[in-house]
């Protein structure tokens, strides 16, 4: 834990790129434009050639980084779920009581996200956009099962068990602490697409963040009725 607190550095499995794009500068430029076009354009329309004329390098620079626009989209989702485990992390390590801790967590995993200023090549608010809107697209392929062979999926993974692990704490007898989770991750994104884009599918009300506080709701009322 005090070496994830001190790591400002988010580590992204190798697995995903050639080189490492945080290692130069155009590599941080292709993580930092790809965000911007993935969250312009849409991922299916997210080319290397595209991104190539938004940095102002041929393709082949691209692809001495990565072998493909998927392995892109890999490197933003692991990124985007170690930098929220560190929030996560950071955000609770000074809380005693396994309630406001527990609170604490969903809050962080559902509620709107700020830019981090200590990362300054990675917008995290448009990020998150595209985590809402394409990160199903990274596991929802033939070939997750070679991906989670390759570790891709281990943070993300790991961030849902430390959850669940408070929701033990509290509840040891509760049978689904995972599931819960993950589903008041994936949820909570699927909520805040729908208020953007098909809103009579939600109820969402302006000036409050009823997504966060119907999560919070859910996941006390699931672990406490089971106790």
């Amino acid at each position: 834990m005090e070496e994830l607190l001190t790591q400002m550095k988010i580590q992204v499995n190798e697995k995903v790129f050639l080189k490492d794009p945080d290692s130069s500068e155009i590599g941080r430029k292709i993580i930092n434009n790809s965000i911007l076009l993935i969250d312009e354009i849409g991922f299916e329309e997210f080319t290397f050639k595209k991104l190539g004329l938004e940095i102002g390098s041929p393709e082949s620079t691209i692809y001495r980084y990565f072998e493909n626009k998927h392995k892109i989209l890999l490197y933003l989702t692991i990124w985007y779920w170690s930098w929220l485990e560190y929030r996560l992390v950071f955000g609770t390590v000074n809380i005693i009581s396994l309630n406001e801790k527990l609170n604490t967590a969903i809050k962080l995993l559902v509620e709107p996200i700020q830019e981090d200023s200590d990362f300054s090549h990675i917008n995290e608010v448009v990020l998150n956009r595209i985590v809402i809107s394409e990160s199903a697209k990274s596991y929802f392929t033939k070939k997750v099962g070679v991906d989670n062979k390759d570790g891709v999926f281990k943070v993300y993974k790991r961030l849902v068990q430390r959850v669940g692990d408070l929701v033990l704490a509290i509840n040891p007898d509760f049978e689904y602490p995972n599931m819960l989770i993950s589903t008041v991750i994936e949820g909570a994104h699927q909520q805040r697409y729908f208020a953007q884009h098909l809103p009579k599918l939600t109820d969402v009300r302006p000036g409050k963040d009823n997504i966060t506080e119907f999560y919070t709701n859910m996941v006390l009322s699931s672990i406490y009725d089971k106790k």
